[in-house]
């Protein structure tokens, strides 16, 4: 039998609210998630949290999400990067696919649509 881990998703987002029901409601799927609220955190748990995905909001306090984006690329190139963008932003979103960035989904958010996302860059990153 062979044994296939837990998909791993690190949630990045500024609206702790959003960050950590997004979280919450993955783990209710079965996946290992973890939300942190910053870029400074994001780069901080990406080495020891190791996620599969990421999903990473555009425009936070400090650090910006492309700045996140390209750091995460330097860490370890195969994470998948889903980017949140507000709406009326779709130059940051192309921007972030000439980064590395898997895609992009613009806020508010369709829960459903993120976790076929998700799942959908989860496949990528494991070559399905």
């Amino acid at each position: 039998m062979v044994k296939t881990r837990k998909m791993k998703v690190l949630v990045v987002d500024n609206e702790t609210e959003f960050a950590s029901t997004l979280a919450e409601r993955l783990q209710l799927s079965r996946i290992e998630a973890k939300s942190v609220y910053s870029g400074e955190e994001a780069l901080d748990a990406v080495p020891r949290f190791m996620p599969d995905v990421m999903v990473l909001d555009m425009q936070m306090p400090g650090m910006s999400g492309l700045d996140v984006l390209s750091q995460v690329k330097i860490i370890d190139a195969t994470i998948e990067v889903i980017l949140l963008t507000e709406h009326g932003s779709f130059d940051v979103g192309i921007v972030g696919m000439e980064l590395g960035a898997f895609g992009y989904i613009v806020k508010p958010v369709d829960l459903t649509q993120l976790m076929e996302k998700i799942t959908e860059a989860y496949d990528k990153r494991m070559g399905a």
